[in-house]
């Protein structure tokens, strides 16, 4: 805090209340906003009434949701409303900024704007999905552009901004909660590795669920290939708790592994695990592998290279901004064969050495205070109207 950097009060929206990539950055910029001095405040729908998947240094709100089928779009906007129904109570609109991080808060801050009931709003872009449904293709466009302030978390998406709808968005990244993701075994590592029965070797890690912009299919094809050389290696695919449908890619996955031939201990899929088991999930993983075709950032490559573990990931940006030549095992995300070879050499010892040791180096150049400092001089500007 400074003379020119007034005590903020900062409403951050979340689409959910799961540790999705987006909901993790949110979380962790108000914690580091928190730490800083302001006053941030996250907010999400939680049908479930559970909170959010961590506990926080910053204050949180589960906005009242109701439960919803899988019409994506319907979610969209059940979800926005609900939003909407909340902040128009005015007992719950005392603050000085109002920043949304997806598509359905930037909706219900888009309506609220409209309304006259906030001044304006900034958005986190962290990625922009392809959408057939032309609902969902105009609610995205709609919580981009009714935006008054934009930010990114990598030069990809500062990119895509600027050139399809003539934004400019600073770049504020992502970090990693290296007090959480550390190489220490705890007492979670031998119960973890009993839950999900990790007795082979290698293990190989994915993060994010089975879905298309994981590359899933061509990891699993990948892993198959692998086999052949590790009879015993085993394949964990965590995580997937997303607010799309991928239903249709899951059943491409399990025809897949119903045809593989694969002994059932081969593949576990996990979905979301209590957030005080992620680092031992990493730790017991010989190498992340994470080739995939679509991110904003890729957080969980942070939260490997802190944890100690090797990476495996695409010869893409936005990870060839932050990665460098000897960061990682690079691979060609749409070939199942150089995944493959990625995931050997990740395995090769004096590699691995290397390896480790500059993700640590990586890890501990990516903090949240940072990101969270980034942010406060479009903060600012967005509360000149309450400060002034």
């Amino acid at each position: 805090m400074t003379a020119t950097t007034p005590r903020l009060r900062i409403a951050i929206l979340a689409h959910s209340t799961n540790p999705r990539g987006g909901v993790v950055h949110a979380l962790a910029l108000a914690d580091a906003l928190t730490e800083l001095g302001h006053i941030a405040v996250l907010h999400a729908p939680d049908p479930s009434g559970r909170g959010f998947f961590r506990p926080s240094d910053c204050r949180t709100v589960s906005v009242p949701a109701s439960p919803i089928g899988s019409d994506v779009a319907e979610m969209v906007e059940i979800r926005a409303g609900e939003y909407v129904s909340y902040f128009e109570n005015a007992a719950n609109r005392g603050f000085d900024v109002w920043h949304a991080q997806d598509g359905i808060s930037g909706n219900a801050l888009a309506t609220l704007k409209e309304r006259g009931l906030i001044p304006g709003f900034a958005r986190t872009v962290h990625h922009i999905d392809s959408f057939h449904d032309p609902r969902l293709h105009a609610m995205q466009l709609r919580a981009i552009t009714s935006a008054d302030r934009h930010f990114v978390v990598s030069r990809t998406w500062q990119d895509v901004l600027a050139r399809d709808f003539g934004l400019a968005a600073p770049i504020v990244g992502n970090g990693v909660r290296r007090r959480e993701f550390s190489p220490v075994p705890d007492g979670t590592d031998a119960i973890l590795r009993r839950t999900l029965k990790l007795t082979g070797r290698p293990v190989f890690l994915s993060i994010g669920g089975v879905e298309e912009r994981k590359n899933t299919l061509r990891l699993f094809d990948a892993f198959c290939r692998v086999r052949l050389t590790f009879p015993d290696a085993q394949f964990v695919i965590a995580g997937g708790a997303s607010v799309l449908d991928h239903t249709a890619w899951r059943c491409q996955f399990d025809a897949a592994l119903a045809q593989s031939g694969l002994p059932s201990d081969a593949v576990q899929l996990t979905g979301p695990l209590p957030q005080h088991l992620m680092a031992a999930l990493y730790r017991s993983a010989d190498t992340l592998v994470f080739p995939s075709v679509k991110e904003g950032f890729g957080l969980v490559v942070l939260e490997a290279m802190a944890s100690g573990v090797p990476v495996v990931t695409s010869r893409i940006a936005p990870f060839t901004e932050y990665l460098g030549e000897g960061d990682v095992a690079w691979c060609d995300p749409q070939e199942p064969a150089s995944i493959a070879e990625a995931m050997v050499a990740s395995l090769a010892p004096a590699a691995r050495r290397t390896w480790i040791a500059r993700g640590h180096e990586l890890a501990a150049r990516h903090d949240w205070t940072t990101v969270a400092e980034r942010h406060l001089a479009v903060y600012a500007e967005l509360a000149e109207p309450v400060h002034a």
